[in-house]
């Protein structure tokens, strides 16, 4: 049986880059892009992205483990798929990434950096999820969802969370549904447009997208798959047009609004969140969250919890964002 994440590591040649199964036909389109059509009807496109950051293994185990049970014709399937292993050099070297952070450089951003293997295969994948999109277009689909798996550099109050991309159009209520079934701890609305797949699949094709931060960063085959029951379970219902599973959990989701993007302008730029807050941590009004010459960010809310700090980014890049409960 086809393996994608054998292959793809493996970085060799695909010698049978398309095959067939009694239910579906599979086709190769390049490093990592896996293109998988069921052989019945169906109105609905999914992209399902991990290892955008090389080293968030858990995804990537999940996502192959998925793609191997579709092939063997242990589950069915009943929407067009497109499966990404997002960074396959950085995958190698259990590396968040070989040059530069991927997930900055979609709708064409990659343009503005020195060329090198992530903006090489930011464009790649920006031109298979177009292909992708087009082709199910054509055959009759009409719905589009795009999920990009991650785990997060820090630990968090909320272990599993989500992130929607700004967009003008309503939320989709069958995202929101299916996100809740899944079991996240939380959901935080973008207020700006940004270099994220995410982004790039909502503003482009009009995607219903979001971004899953599941976990912590751990090396390949360390991974506690038991976090991961709701998602994995809302991907095989997703995938194979199942009803949406019961919500385990009894905590209701919670949702966020961005209030406040941290940005990094200067090299004298200070974050004073402690290093070792979790995501999500609240701080009261008046709290200083950082500092450069001529800049004070501050809370200014009655409380705003953290997201992403990270001090060592390079300048003019985000260095965390605040949140406030809606």
């Amino acid at each position: 049986m086809f393996d994608l994440l054998a292959v793809t590591l493996s970085g060799e040649p695909v010698t049978e880059p398309a095959g067939q199964t009694e239910t579906l036909d599979w086709q190769w389109r390049g490093e990592g892009i896996l293109e998988l059509s069921p052989r019945v009807p169906c109105d609905t496109a999914v992209v399902i992205s991990a290892g955008i950051h090389g080293n968030e293994t858990a995804p990537i185990e999940l996502l192959n483990q998925l793609t191997g049970e579709l092939l063997s014709g242990a589950r069915a399937l009943r929407v067009r798929l497109l499966v990404l292993l997002g960074n396959p050099p950085s995958m190698r070297l259990n590396k968040r990434f070989v040059d530069e952070d991927m997930n900055r450089m979609f709708g064409g951003r990659h343009a503005r950096y020195t060329p090198n293997d992530e903006t090489r295969r930011a464009q790649e994948l920006e031109q298979a999820m177009a292909l992708f999109y087009r082709s199910a277009t054509a055959a009759g689909a009409r719905q589009r969802f795009h999920y990009d798996l991650h785990t997060a550099i820090r630990g968090s109050l909320h272990v599993r969370f989500g992130l929607l991309p700004l967009q003008a159009r309503p939320k989709s209520e069958a995202m929101l549904a299916w996100l809740n079934a899944c079991g996240l701890d939380a959901l935080v609305h973008h207020r700006s447009p940004g270099g994220t797949f995410t982004h790039f699949s909502s503003e482009v094709f009009q995607a219903d997208s979001c971004t899953l931060e599941l976990g912590k960063a751990l090396p390949f085959g360390c991974n506690d798959h038991a976090q991961f029951t709701g998602i994995r379970r809302g991907l095989e219902t997703l995938v194979s047009g199942e009803p949406l599973p019961a919500r385990e959990t009894g905590e209701p989701l919670v949702h966020y609004r961005v209030v406040q993007d941290v940005i990094r302008s200067k090299e004298d730029f200070h974050l004073f969140v402690p290093a070792g807050a979790l995501n999500f941590t609240p701080f009261k009004k008046g709290f200083v969250i950082a500092t450069e010459t001529g800049k004070t960010y501050r809370v200014e809310e009655e409380e705003e919890g953290v997201l992403f700090p990270n001090p060592n980014v390079a300048p003019g890049l985000r260095a965390g964002l605040m949140l406030v409960k809606m």
